[in-house]
């Protein structure tokens, strides 16, 4: 079950992540890779998560390869450590959507939130370089623990992304 899409106020917010360039065929490996990694960096820095683990897609082309972060949000970022980098997600005007459901339709599901924004001309805040997009802030923030969570058909997977100002 997908809700409708609503447009959401979001503060600029600090964040840990490890980068990762991927083919569409390799986007379990930010999870399987990055997660555990940042996990462990937080821990270990002290520091306090603000909200769900995330994607957030930089840059996108289908056909070959996406640079994905694999992050979340915290109070106040540590120093950047190895492939743990640290950043600051963009305040601003964000248009979302949630799932409820297994995430292999998460690709439909962006497509009906692009399908919307375009339908309402609500532009994302991104540009486009020949086969590439690039994007200011393009979350999809994994609201569910697998750990409490185990049945993914059971999942939330919320969609938050930048709209331009």
């Amino acid at each position: 079950m997908m809700t409708l899409p609503e447009i959401t106020e979001r503060p600029v917010q600090d964040y840990v992540y490890v980068p990762f360039m991927v083919t569409m065929q390799q986007m379990q490996r930010p999870a399987n890779e990055g997660f555990p990694q940042i996990f462990d960096y937080v821990e270990r820095h002290g520091l306090t998560p603000i909200g769900a683990a995330f994607y957030n897609y930089r840059r996108i082309n289908m056909a070959e390869t996406l640079d994905v972060e694999a992050g979340i949000a915290v109070e106040r970022a540590g120093p950047e450590e190895g492939v743990v980098k640290t950043g600051r997600l963009p305040a601003g005007r964000y248009l979302g959507v949630t799932w409820h459901g297994h995430p292999d339709a998460l690709v439909t599901v962006t497509g009906v939130l692009i399908g919307w924004s375009k339908l309402t001309q609500q532009p994302f805040d991104q540009h486009t370089e020949g086969n590439d997009e690039f994007f200011a802030c393009r979350l999809e923030l994994y609201e569910s623990d697998p750990a409490e969570v185990p049945d993914m058909d059971e999942w939330v997977t919320t969609l938050a992304f930048k709209l331009r100002d």
